[in-house]
């Protein structure tokens, strides 16, 4: 199975300010958000370290005491989970992004499908999900199965993955026969082709929602970069990366 992807990123130091900024963020986030942190510490901001991983596993770890200046959640009720143990400073919240659920196959031996259904039939054995009861990703795709009907015939063949990178990766390497996946994570492999997109209306809404940690190492840097992230710059970078407006 992939492993969890939890990488600290220390991004190059900004010689205008001497803080430290810790963000604790979706897996799905890496690219867009390492090239927000990049251009922000171009501009004078402060140093940024991006832990990433599956929302939920980084949820545990800030409840649990990790240093975390700012958590950038991949779904609304981990960041709910740490407002109710009184981690999160309230009046920073901010819904940011949403995302699209896709269908995904290997782009070289794929299996052939043409909707959602086909998932459920005797020519798919495996299909990648993110850990469908704590993962958002998995959590997503469990939901949109379950609207469609078709989650007890495609529940026996989830290959569950620590995270939706995972769950990627497990398609792209042939380890499972089809997945779902962010839309913003399939444009990030050329090993895997996206055969359909959830529509807006048939799939669960998903939010991508940031906030300060409290308490955390660096409260008035984070204030800073939690700014930044709602500036038309920053959101300009993640919609180039097919992010979409929180609606």
């Amino acid at each position: 199975m992939a492993r969890t992807l939890t990488a600290a990123l220390a991004l190059a130091f900004s010689p205008g300010r001497a803080e430290e900024v810790t963000v604790f963020a979706a897996a799905s986030l890496s690219e867009s958000l390492i090239a927000v942190a990049t251009a922000y510490e171009a501009k004078g901001g402060d140093k940024v370290v991006l832990n990433l991983g599956a929302s939920s596993a980084l949820a545990r770890q800030i409840r649990e005491g990790a240093p975390a200046d700012v958590f950038f959640s991949a779904d609304t009720a981990k960041l709910d989970d740490l407002v109710r143990a009184g981690r999160i400073v309230l009046d920073t919240r901010r819904d940011l992004l949403s995302n699209t659920l896709v269908i995904v196959v290997g782009t070289r031996a794929g299996a052939t499908i043409a909707g959602p259904a086909d998932l459920a039939g005797d020519a798919v054995r495996r299909v990648a999900l993110a850990e469908t009861s704590t993962v958002p990703a998995g959590i997503y795709a469990r939901e949109f199965f379950t609207r469609a009907g078709l989650w007890e015939r495609i529940a026996p063949k989830v290959v569950a993955t620590a995270n939706v990178r995972g769950a990627l990766a497990a398609v792209a390497a042939g380890n499972a026969d089809a997945g779902i996946v962010y839309k913003t994570d399939a444009a990030t492999s050329a090993a895997v082709r996206v055969v359909h997109e959830v529509p807006a209306a048939e799939g669960p809404r998903i939010i991508y929602p940031v906030a300060l940690v409290k308490d955390g190492p660096a409260p008035e840097a984070a204030r800073r970069f939690v700014a930044h992230l709602a500036t038309a710059e920053a959101r300009a970078v993640f919609y180039r990366f097919g992010f979409l407006p929180a609606e």
